[in-house]
């Protein structure tokens, strides 16, 4: 639904991120390790969890500048984040067509892995900068869970809140490894959306999403 940074742009914005957390460090006259360190243990965290476990953003910024404090480490997250939210784009088809799914009497939720594994309060509040948490039933982000997507335990836990079976829900998403893979495990239907126009097999839009719709209903 919103766009934020390619993966090749995202180590100048991973530069950005920690520089914002040491430029808030030094406000705070808080001693942190050697740039040295830091740039060492940035490169340690800088992967995804094995096993899809979800490591939380307030952890790995815990460890990369030796700060227990939890106030500040909320700050630090914020401060990690403006650059990453800086980039979001929100597309024009996602309010109509959320507008028209919530008509036509759907349930809509939102299910999305975050960067570092961020807190899903600054996520839900971009849902709110884009005006869009109103058209939303359900928001869950893997940090809520512990696990990133496309681990069955972040589906069944959403299958759980919304009390709906596998073959009762459609997963749309952008990502074949994270969007379609888990889903189609545990037995729900999923559909690709790729907006670059270059996977013949997938929605080109999210409007698209009602002639699959209209098609289930026929």
């Amino acid at each position: 639904m919103i766009s934020y940074y390619t993966r090749e742009q995202f180590p100048s914005i991973l530069k950005e991120s920690i520089g914002n957390c040491r430029r808030l460090l030094k406000k705070t006259n808080i001693t942190y390790p050697n740039w040295k360190t830091v740039t060492h243990r940035v490169e340690e965290q800088n992967h995804g969890s094995p096993g899809n476990k979800v490591y939380p953003l307030e952890e790995r910024l815990r460890y990369i500048f030796e700060v227990d404090d939890t106030h500040l480490i909320n700050r630090l997250c914020d401060a990690f984040m403006t650059p990453i939210l800086e980039t979001g784009y929100l597309y024009d088809d996602v309010k109509p067509v959320l507008s028209e799914l919530r008509n036509m009497g759907y349930g809509v939720a939102v299910l999305s892995n975050t960067p570092w594994g961020s807190p899903s309060r600054i996520w839900k509040r971009e849902l709110d900068r884009f005006e869009i948490a109103g058209l939303v039933d359900y928001i869950v982000c893997c940090v809520d869970v512990g696990w990133r997507k496309p681990d069955s335990r972040v589906f069944n836990y959403l299958l759980d809140l919304i009390d709906h079976r596998a073959e009762e829900c459609l997963f749309v998403g952008d990502d074949p490894r994270w969007d379609i893979q888990g889903p189609l495990e545990i037995g729900m239907d999923s559909l690709l959306i790729d907006r670059s126009g270059v996977n013949e097999d997938a929605i080109h839009g999210l409007d698209e999403i009602m002639n699959v719709l209209h098609k289930d209903a026929a």
